[in-house]
């Protein structure tokens, strides 16, 4: 087991550990073909088990029983899991952080939103006051055992940005997050900000953050970097793609039969069987 230690470890080794937004076992389990690391997002999982935007709409149990299902499935990974502001209660917030460890999520990004929340890079977002945030923030803290409890500022103006930064650095948190930071030269402040901590950036398609590079963010020393949305928007072009050329044929499925990259029902069997748990190598997890 020892999850929250690996993901640990790795955030301590030199470079910029990437970690892929997934919001299904699907999508899991093909980002799990070419990342050692995991996130669910809150964004991607609003959107696919709800059909909802990420305004707070996800209830807890849900995400602790996907957390089960990828954990089982994905045994080797690592697994960090956005817990949005903790479901509003600070009592709430430690049972589901009790629970995602329990269960085998490696780490938690809590923020520091007031309902109703928004998504980091969506204009409308409010904050709560620092001291009561750092207070469910201490809670959480001290119901974990080893998990990595990722602080998270959703604060919009630079300077408050980096008080908030500043604080949730001494604060005990593992890691800090800033999010919907708007420019490279805001990286090197709050990198500053935060001395020793490890500082991680986010990532999502259309977003209000530069796009950079895992050298780049190296460069910067960030230390974690979450990919929010690819597998989704990646998903929604690619759906939308062949239910219009399904149209244009006439219902008549294309012929992929020798084509190299074409998937079918064995390709997607294959996939699958991967997580059937029986077949995984006992004690792969250390």
């Amino acid at each position: 087991m020892h999850h929250g230690r690996r993901l640990r470890d790795a955030i301590a080794h030199p470079g910029t550990t990437p970690l892929i937004g997934v919001y299904d076992m699907y999508s899991a389990s093909l980002a799990a073909r070419h990342y050692d690391g995991l996130f669910v997002s809150g964004f991607g999982f609003a959107a696919s088990h709800y059909g909802l935007p990420d305004i707070g709409f996800i209830a807890w149990p849900d995400i602790v029983q996907f957390a089960e299902r990828l954990r089982l499935a994905l045994p080797a990974h690592h697994l960090l899991v956005d817990i949005d502001d903790g479901y509003a209660d600070p009592e709430v917030a430690c049972h589901v952080v009790q629970r995602l460890e329990r269960a085998g999520a490696s780490g938690v990004i809590l923020e520091d939103q007031q309902r109703p929340r928004r998504c980091g890079h969506a204009d409308g977002k409010r904050v709560l006051p620092l001291e009561e945030y750092l207070e469910k923030l201490g809670m959480v803290l001290d119901s974990r055992e080893e998990l990595v409890v990722v602080a998270r500022t959703d604060a919009v103006e630079d300077a408050e940005q980096i008080r908030r930064a500043t604080a949730l650095a001494k604060s005990g948190a593992d890691v800090v997050l800033v999010d919907g930071v708007r420019s490279v030269a805001a990286i090197r402040r709050i990198r500053e900000a935060v001395g020793d901590t490890p500082l991680l950036f986010n990532q999502i398609g259309g977003g209000k953050s530069p796009r950079l590079s895992l050298t780049e963010l190296t460069e910067l020393s960030v230390d974690v970097a979450i990919y929010s949305t690819p597998c989704l928007f990646a998903a929604h072009r690619a759906i939308d793609s062949a239910l219009d050329e399904l149209k244009r044929a006439d219902g008549r499925l294309p012929d992929t039969a020798g084509l190299p990259d074409a998937v079918g029902v064995a390709g997607s069997t294959r996939l699958l069987e991967a997580n059937i748990s029986r077949h995984h190598v006992r004690g792969a997890t250390g």
